[in-house]
């Protein structure tokens, strides 16, 4: 039986998350230094990293009094999820505004836009 997709996260989990993405493993006092750019205390940091072990994103391993915090998956899956997630609750007219925000906002290699020109010409071919 595959495994239930982890939660949805709020904003702050999600600031969280891209940390310990970027960190790959971190203790929790890592995590909280890291965190510091938010201003949070780390009773909050703490609280944040409990709540994304306890919706399945982080595993968390005890080491001495510590814990050592790894993501369970990568960043694209993740984010996928919260992109559909946004994207059920948008009416059709509304995709073509949101995606061209999303260009508008995103820093492309050359490669990543041949790649979305594929997608583009291919949908269009598909739709006529």
């Amino acid at each position: 039986m595959p495994a239930a997709e982890p939660e949805s996260l709020s904003r702050a989990e999600m600031k969280v998350m891209k940390l310990v993405w970027r960190l790959r493993r971190a203790a929790g006092r890592e995590v909280v230094a890291a965190a510091s750019e938010f201003n949070w205390q780390p009773s909050t940091v703490k609280t944040l990293l409990r709540r994304l072990v306890e919706k399945g994103h982080l595993h968390a391993t005890r080491v001495g009094n510590s814990f050592l915090y790894e993501p369970v998956e990568q960043p694209v899956p993740a984010l996928r999820r919260a992109l559909d997630a946004v994207f059920e609750h948008v009416h059709d007219d509304l995709t073509a505004p949101l995606l061209a925000h999303l260009v508008k906002k995103s820093r492309l290699s050359d490669d990543e836009i041949a790649e979305l020109r594929r997608l583009i010409d291919a949908k269009k071919g598909r739709s006529r």
